[in-house]
């Protein structure tokens, strides 16, 4: 290797400033994974890489779930909520990422939250991180199932579909480093975006809805503002749009293994800015044209021959969003288990052996979520208020406010500042509690009306109409 790309590839300090873009990093902590050529060299991602794989990990199943959402909260309403916490996602995602970059032993929130909050607070959020991802992963499984189900008209039992779909996302999870598995990520993202898109032109070309009755005249029941939804509809639509933004705290492993980390704000930007424009744009679309009758997920609402059209097109998305919420979740617990350890970026048994236990145990787990709650939209839900509102939301405003403990007692602007991230906090407490009861009732009544057919079911859930979500 020439000097000259040495040293490119070994600058990875970021700009000496407090609050701007690269923090200056605290002296003493080092990187998780160091730059090597005898053994795995994870240190390989570039930022437009990153910002591919950014896109990959949000533009995925969370898609899927928002245009029901919109009619809970009504299509001004909905589209307000999902431009603010499109917004509110970004920030939180930068205050991560300088907070990662100035602290560059961190590979995860729980690692960021153990500095501030010690090792016990540490650990119960490590815990409350796997546990999101792998219900993301459960939700990409979920997902697939239901395709397969569409492509070989309920060819077999869901639950075998499903099984099906857990092997295949964990091979594909298996991948070790982001940069790798970045090529999947290309894949997967022109998949299920190309998906989305065809239901998108597809509903302003049918007669009905798939989900409508198929004689007489239809009332879409479109909203532009909802109209008084219950408490738990309401949190229910809220966490649904929260969520599909909110998976920020998943950027912090692939910042570990970018050539320049002080380079992640390009990636997030240009990733947030895309994805709410185009959920935006979809989810309207999607809305105005189905009204109440959208299926979850979303892809079955234009029709039969349409719906395997798209989840032909989108099963490969689908299956490599449940990879990479896997890989994440399963690259968390290896680092955990691995690092200070000569294993951690060698080419050793243990290595193997640790790495393959993670992704399928992760991912067996994923499948037995994903059986339990089998309606996806639910699955989303839970994920969003239970793991992500402390995530994504509670745990930046507690580090920036950490960091930041000087505005406490600074100007008038800065205490202003620094009470909006209490606010911060307080919305990731009601989305966590609200949400979480929301989601749980509508699971409880879905139960007892038979929507769901019941755990390890070999029901068909993917014509599930949930646009009102029961708000009306």
């Amino acid at each position: 290797m020439d000097a000259k790309h040495e040293n490119e590839k070994m600058d990875i300090t970021p700009a000496p400033t407090r609050g701007s873009e690269s923090p200056e990093p605290i002296k003493g902590e080092q990187e998780v994974f160091q730059i090597t050529e005898d053994g795995v060299d994870f240190r390989t991602v570039t930022w437009p890489r990153a910002a591919i794989v950014f896109l990959k990990i949000l533009f995925a199943t969370g898609v899927l779930s928002v245009p029901p959402a919109m009619h809970t909260l009504g299509a001004a309403g909905g589209a307000l909520v999902l431009i603010a916490v499109g917004c509110v996602n970004c920030y939180v995602g930068k205050i991560q990422g300088d907070f990662r970059n100035k602290h560059p032993s961190c590979h995860s929130i729980a690692d960021m939250i153990g500095i501030v909050g010690g090792p016990i607070v540490r650990e119960l959020f490590g815990g409350l991180y796997i546990i999101a991802w792998v219900l993301c992963s459960g939700s990409g499984i979920n997902g697939s199932g239901v395709a397969f189900n569409a492509l070989s008209e309920h060819g077999a039992c869901t639950v075998w579909f499903n099984f099906v779909s857990m092997i295949i996302v964990a091979t594909m999870a298996s991948v070790r480093t982001f940069q790798n598995i970045g090529w999947l990520g290309w894949v997967g993202f022109i998949s299920i975006y190309s998906a989305v898109f065809i239901l998108v032109v597809a509903v302003t070309q049918v007669d009905r809805p798939a989900a409508a009755p198929k004689e007489g005249p239809i009332d879409l029941d479109y909203v532009t503002w909802g109209v008084a939804p219950t408490f738990a509809a309401g949190m229910v639509a809220t966490t649904t749009i929260f969520v599909s933004s909110a998976g920020t705290s998943a950027f912090i492993p692939v910042i570990a293994e970018m050539r320049r980390p002080s380079e992640f704000n390009k990636a997030l930007y240009l990733c947030m800015f895309f994805v709410t424009a185009s959920y935006l744009t979809f989810a309207s679309v999607i809305y105005a044209w189905c009204g109440v009758y959208i299926t979850a997920p979303a892809l079955g609402s234009a029709g039969g021959t349409i719906k395997k059209v798209c989840y032909g097109v989108g099963l490969l998305g689908l299956l490599i969003s449940g990879a990479f919420y896997c890989h994440v979740a399963a690259k968390y617990l290896f680092v955990r288990i691995l690092r200070n350890s000569k294993h951690l970026q060698s080419n050793s048994l243990v290595h193997w052996a640790t790495w393959l236990t993670c992704t399928f145990g992760l991912a067996s787990l994923a499948f037995l979520l994903a059986q339990a709650i089998p309606i996806f939209n639910y699955l989303i839900a839970i994920t969003g208020s239970f793991c992500f509102a402390p995530l994504a939301l509670m745990v930046p405003a507690w580090i920036w406010m950490w960091d930041h403990s000087e505005y406490k007692r600074g100007t008038i602007v800065q205490k202003l500042i620094y009470g909006a991230h209490i606010l911060l906090m307080a919305i990731g407490a009601l989305i966590f509690v609200g949400g979480t009861y929301g989601t749980i009732k509508a699971i409880v009544d879905a139960y007892a009306n038979g929507t769901i057919g019941g755990a390890f079911s070999c029901a068909d859930n993917s014509g599930t109409v949930l646009g009102s979500g029961g708000g009306h």
